[in-house]
């Protein structure tokens, strides 16, 4: 199923054809969580919810296939070898030549962020497991560094000698690499920090947060360069481009806010995504584009140059609710709790999880088109009115613990009913 498959992007240039225009890379079957572009500037990587990270150097994606749940994040070392880590805690080194990786190592919880040191020799990964990894590309084991909250990025700092922290207790840390120690609290939010970017070059830190807070500070003295907080929030994705002259912030509402960094005005300001937030930022290795990912599930390419004057969106498939204000209760419940995984057609469609269509009466690991967990395969759970209410009212991690399923829960009787009622539309086989 997960070979080789065409782009089907509005526009299907090679990656290096592109530069100033508008395009689109379509093919994952779930939101983009992470992008990264090669050094040469001739390969595009996606890391998406789907468990795949796809390759893209011209019209058709290679899907690299490892990973057992979502791919958070995604960072070349070299233009025929990367890094990638996610949900299911592993960190995954990629011969992009081969489309073959091995696993470098484990964290404790999901991996949120990827950076490669400034000399290439190392990387660090941050991890909702509360601790920051290190890892050397020249055969050293991993170090891993507890930091007390939940790590969402990481920046290396002074050649790679010290790392900057972002967690989720609102403060951004400042490390050294060789001891482990702390170094200094650089700075104490108040809300969660989601990203960083860091131009050591030019002398400023910048941070985006859970509240919406984006500011840049200087690094010589953490005092306020400039508070750019707008009233959308959070703030998920942050970008710099290679020449340090533009800032890209990503939120919650699917915005791009553009910034000149010479003065830190608004170049620009749009809406970057059919729908939902965005998750993931890149620029072009020219710096004329602006990558963009989220709860599409295709990367969106803005020029800079004038992005007014490219081609508008085309909503392809379902919008939320399928555009329908009236849609049913149990619709609902599976476009917010479901559908970012899960199919009603006949087949799984690269998505994270498979189709739900003709679900009841279905013992549990058993269509033939989805890659499952060891623990569905050896479930012996049939899908029921019962069992499925109890999956939702119980949450995965506590009616199948060790499945890869996000936490989740229906906490209303009402509302798992509906939903219930909502897939027998979709099943011939009764339980």
């Amino acid at each position: 199923m997960r070979g080789v498959a065409l782009c089907l992007g509005m526009l299907c240039w090679a990656v290096s054809a592109v530069a100033g225009e508008f395009f689109q890379l379509t093919g994952h079957g779930g939101p983009i969580k992470g992008i990264a572009v090669s050094p040469d500037g001739g390969t595009i990587l996606t890391a998406s919810f789907d468990n795949s990270v796809g390759l893209w150097q011209g019209r058709a994606p290679q899907w690299l296939e490892g990973h057992e749940a979502a791919v958070n994040s995604v960072a070349f070392l070299t233009n025929t070898t990367a890094v990638s880590a996610g949900d299911d805690f592993a960190v995954r080194l990629w011969n992009l030549e081969t489309g073959r990786s091995k696993i470098l190592g484990h964290h404790k919880g999901k991996v949120m962020s990827l950076r490669v040191a400034p000399d290439g020799k190392a990387f660090a990964s941050a991890s909702w497991d509360g601790t920051v990894g290190l890892w050397s590309l020249q055969g050293a084991a991993p170090r891993f560094f507890e930091i007390g909250s939940n790590v969402n990025d990481v920046a290396f700092a002074e050649g790679g000698t010290a790392l900057f922290t972002a967690s989720s207790d609102g403060k951004i840390r400042l490390y050294d690499t060789q001891s482990g120690d702390l170094r200094q609290l650089f700075l104490s939010n108040g809300f969660g920090v989601n990203t960083l970017v860091l131009r050591e070059e030019l002398g400023w830190l910048a941070f985006g947060a859970v509240d919406g807070v984006t500011k840049v500070i200087s690094l010589k003295t953490a005092e306020l360069i400039k508070d750019i907080t707008l009233e959308r929030r959070p703030i998920l994705a942050m970008a710099a481009s290679p020449e340090g002259d533009h800032l890209a912030v990503g939120d919650g509402e699917g915005y791009i806010l553009m910034l000149n960094t010479a003065d830190w005005t608004i170049a620009n300001d749009i809406k970057a995504t059919h729908r939902g937030p965005i998750w993931a930022l890149a620029f072009s290795a020219d710096g004329e584009n602006i990558h963009a990912g989220g709860l599409d599930e295709a990367m969106f390419s803005w020029p800079l140059s004038d992005p007014e004057d490219a081609p508008r969106m085309v909503a392809e498939g379902r919008d939320f609710l399928n555009g329908n204000d009236s849609a049913s209760n149990g619709e609902r419940q599976f476009q917010r709790k479901c559908s970012i995984c899960h199919t009603l057609t006949g087949d799984s469609a690269r998505r994270a999880g498979p189709t739900l269509k003709d679900v009841f009466g279905r013992q549990a690991g058993t269509v033939s088109d989805y890659s499952y967990s060891e623990t569905l395969l050896t479930s012996d759970v049939v899908w029921t009115d019962q069992t499925i209410d109890a999956l939702f009212d119980l949450g995965p991690d506590v009616y199948i613990a060790g499945t890869k399923m996000p936490v989740q829960r229906i906490t209303r009787a009402e509302d798992r009913a509906d939903l219930i009622a909502y897939l027998r539309l979709y099943s011939d086989i009764e339980d």
